[in-house]
């Protein structure tokens, strides 16, 4: 027989047998802070439907239902006061739990309100990442990442790359969520856990986008890879996605690709052009580039990434700045 649910987490409504949440109980479901949802009804009016005041709040599936709207309308970027009016407006217009008679056929369907659109201004990154100058989107994302919401980071990053494709998503979204989510590690030696799941997430989808793509012709194809010792390989896997949506035939090479290792595929392929990517200074190995072998016609060679700044790089080798900047560059030695 299964054991009862623990009295400090939930209370059977006396005049139902559905059990309710306590705050803490119900913050755990949502993984918010019991503090916020104590804000939320505070501010907005969005708690539970019975709460007497003196008495503990106990959270309803309804109750629960609304608060999940609302967190799900600030993931998208919603200002907390119009997603709170969303949730109340969409929760008062949907279903109940309880079971009801079904409605007349000449009955309209009952329709829950589209969400409200994303505000331009607001609190950015949920008020814990530093997101000044950033758009809504990107305050999304990152309210999605600091809630270790995976699905709702994947679905944004899908999102975005279907409407706006892949240097946009990452200019204006990626870029700045995964900055910010540096600079509150640097500042506090918190968010290690966001990083990761951001990372994963942006790997998984982009990935997808990417083999999504049409297969690409060419002869001669772009290499991508990361420097020996570079474990930071997203912005290079964001160039493959919009190097394969624009039918460039390119081989991503991943991580930490061994010296030896990228002389050989050098010399398998007869490449048109060589991208290395170094996020740190320590990896940009300038004499790595200046032992490429020779092929024929001789392929380009480029080093992308902050961490060849201070580099002196071998006369055959260009600099690659942003994603547009590398874009350019490649296609202009390997048109589509």
């Amino acid at each position: 027989m299964p054991e009862p649910a623990p009295a400090a987490a939930t209370h059977e409504h006396p005049d139902t047998a559905e059990p309710w949440l306590t705050v803490a109980a119900a913050a755990r479901r949502l993984g918010v802070a019991p503090s916020t949802l104590r804000t939320w009804d505070r501010r907005y009016g969005i708690g539970p439907n019975e709460h007497t005041p003196g008495r503990h709040r106990r959270y309803s599936a309804a109750d629960l239902a609304r608060l999940e709207l609302m967190q799900r309308a600030l993931v998208r970027g919603v200002a907390p006061a119009d997603a709170a009016r969303w949730a109340l407006a969409a929760g008062a217009s949907a279903p109940t739990p309880a079971p009801a008679p079904a409605p007349p056929r000449t009955q309209a369907p009952t329709r829950t309100p589209a969400p409200p659109p994303a505000a331009a201004g607001g609190r950015a990154g949920g008020g814990a990442l530093r997101l000044a100058g950033a758009g809504a989107a990107a305050r999304g994302l990152a309210r999605a990442a600091l809630a270790l919401d995976g699905p709702a980071v994947s679905g944004l990053l899908a999102e975005s790359l279907a409407a706006d494709g892949i240097e946009l998503t990452w200019d204006d979204l990626v870029r700045p969520v995964l900055a910010a989510i540096a600079d509150r590690w640097a500042h506090t030696g918190a968010g290690a856990e966001v990083e990761h799941l951001v990372s994963e997430c942006v790997l998984a989808v982009f990935g997808a986008h990417r083999r999504a793509a049409p297969p690409a012709a060419g002869a001669r194809p772009v290499l991508l890879a990361a420097m020996p010792g570079e474990l930071h390989t997203l912005p290079i896997v964001a160039l493959a996605v919009a190097l394969a949506h624009r039918g460039v035939a390119h081989r991503y090479l991943g991580a930490n690709l061994p010296a030896d290792a990228l002389i050989a595929a050098v010399r398998r392929t007869a490449p048109a052009a060589v991208v290395l990517w170094a996020q740190v200074g320590d990896t940009a190995d300038a004499a790595v580039l200046a032992q490429l072998p020779p092929a024929r016609p001789l392929a380009r060679a480029f080093a992308a990434g902050p961490g060849w700044e201070a580099a002196t790089l071998p006369p055959r080798a260009e600099r690659l700045g942003s994603l547009p900047q590398a874009m350019a560059a490649i296609a202009g030695t390997v048109p589509a």
